[in-house]
């Protein structure tokens, strides 16, 4: 089995030209790409028939997901209740499965070959015990690196309050990043699992709700959620997660590196990202990311919105004073500026700061990592305190209180 679904072009899109946004800003594009393409090596760059395809991509959505959403949304052949139970309990738990729904669900349970449980949990303990510096990397490096580039935002500007939903967005993704780096969260009944398709099934109704908006820009930006993006998103939490992790003076052995690879592969692979586009290995994750990183457009107001309210998410939390709130928006921009080479925090509309707070990490992550993570009981010690910086992190940005992972649309209507 190559994929867990098909993917296309949306209707008269098999005939269009590459979106307008594909190297519309070449200088600023390639100065952004310049760092990770040398880290993958010779050969990094993408050329001929395989540029040509990465490029297509942003014209692929998710094929099998959209004919879903079609049967629930368009044929009402299949109803919410049945999408959700089929979710939680496999299609065979529906009584008379519509065959749409079969025909979804079906595939994913039926794992690729590559897939292994054991590197998978390997995958998931390795990538949280680099602990609260983690999500401080996908906040601030993945996250924020994403939004400099205007090109693939509009899907997430149009279905979010920026300043008042980035709390809830963020905590939404760490819901999701901590159920698939979860023991056991990544089999059929895991947390992980569901969830990943959970966020599938909500980006092809996304998809049914843009590609039917008159105003959408196919010219420029290509199908609103296509396999480039999602190839690029990938990478955020793999490939870049591993970089951004050892400029913060984080050990991670090699082993350990290739676990995480194949978990966020995996991933990749319930969501509907082609093969193709999968980060198996580390230097295939450069690759894929160095070349979508040269093809980006240019910042736009949306990289200032998003940027903007990235920043000051902690003003959002709950209970936390005044002092705290400035010293959370000085420490992420210090962060943010040292992950983003400091120039990168103009495309996002933000000051650059001295990386006073990495100054602090990065001497305590290499005694951690390099000298305690080396004992013999030393993993066992990283582990835990990692898990108590994740939940001292959690109580403080929530109360303790998870934000909801958004539920799956309950209308069969058209919108």
């Amino acid at each position: 089995m190559v994929s867990a679904g098909s993917t296309t072009t949306h209707g008269s899109t098999a005939t269009r030209a590459v979106p307008t946004r594909y190297g519309s800003a070449p200088r600023w594009s390639e100065r952004f790409a310049r760092p990770v393409l040398a880290l993958a090596g010779p050969g990094a760059r993408m050329r001929g028939d395989e540029l040509a395809a990465l490029q297509a991509a942003l014209l692929q959505r998710d094929e099998h997901a959209a004919e879903l959403v079609r049967a629930v949304r368009e044929r009402h052949e299949v109803t919410m209740p049945q999408v959700r139970a089929a979710l939680a309990g496999g299609v065979d738990a529906v009584p008379d499965a519509p065959e749409a729904l079969r025909s979804f669900f079906a595939p994913l349970e039926e794992r690729p070959a590559w897939v292994d449980d054991a590197l998978l949990e390997r995958g998931g303990a390795a990538a949280r015990r680099i602990g609260k510096d983690g999500f401080d990397i996908l906040a601030f490096g993945s996250l924020l690196g994403g939004y400099r580039s205007g090109g693939a935002l509009q899907p997430l500007v149009r279905t979010a309050r920026i300043a008042e939903d980035t709390l809830k967005r963020i905590g939404e993704t760490g819901q999701w990043w901590l159920a698939v780096t979860a023991p056991g969260g990544m089999a059929r009944t895991g947390q992980g699992w569901q969830l990943s398709v959970h966020v599938r099934v909500m980006h092809a109704f996304v998809n049914h709700q843009l590609e039917h908006d008159p105003d959408w820009d196919w010219e420029f930006r290509g199908t609103p959620i296509n396999q480039h993006d999602q190839a690029g998103t990938l990478g955020a939490f793999s490939t870049s997660y591993l970089l951004q992790a050892r400029a913060l003076g984080i050990r991670i052995p090699e082993d350990d590196a290739a676990a995480i690879m194949h978990l966020w592969s995996y991933v990749g692979w319930l969501m509907g990202v082609e093969e193709r586009w999968l980060p198996r290995t580390e230097r295939t994750g450069r690759r894929i990311l160095g070349n979508i990183v040269a093809g980006f457009s240019a910042p736009e107001e949306s990289s200032r919105l998003l940027g903007e309210g990235l920043i000051r998410m902690h003003d959002h939390a709950p209970g936390v004073s005044r002092w705290r709130r400035t010293y959370e928006r000085e420490r992420a921009l210090s962060m943010a500026s040292f992950l983003n080479l400091g120039h990168g925090m103009r495309d996002v509309g933000q000051p650059i700061r001295p990386p006073w707070y990495p100054a602090l990490r990065i001497p305590a992550n290499v005694f951690w990592t390099h000298l305690v993570g080396r004992l013999p009981r030393g993993r066992r010690v990283l582990d835990r305190r990692a898990e108590r910086a994740l939940a001292r992190m959690e109580r403080f940005q929530y109360a303790g209180h998870r934000p909801p992972i958004a539920p799956l649309p309950d209308r069969q209507g058209t919108g």
